[in-house]
């Protein structure tokens, strides 16, 4: 009975090891953003680019910016306060989602 516990609680721990690590992370490209074919749009006095591109979400920024991602049901993908220059996401998943940057929020088709 006991290994049993302490089996269940190693497979709990290893679950939750492996399902933090499968969260998408930014990451910093060298690609200038307006290479890309980008939207412009004002967040919080800074204009940022935005291109959706062969699974990939890049945002382009000349000042640090906060980006959210959530899915079209509203649950958290990702949340990173990210530098200046261009980050790019990449979205295993095909679909419809909501990108909130800094205080202007957009949908975007992956």
């Amino acid at each position: 009975m006991r290994l049993r516990q302490l089996l269940t609680i190693l497979i709990v721990a290893l679950w939750a090891v492996t399902a933090s690590s499968a969260a998408p992370r930014w990451e910093s490209v060298d690609v200038p953003a307006h290479v890309l074919p980008a939207e412009q749009q004002r967040t919080d006095d800074n204009t940022v680019e935005m291109a959706v591109s062969d699974g990939y979400i890049y945002i382009g920024s000349a000042r640090p910016v906060t980006v959210k991602v959530f899915t079209i049901l509203g649950q958290l993908i990702s949340q990173e306060s990210l530098p200046a220059g261009t980050h790019r996401l990449r979205m295993t998943a095909k679909g419809v989602y909501i990108l909130k940057i800094g205080t202007s929020t957009r949908r975007v088709t992956i």
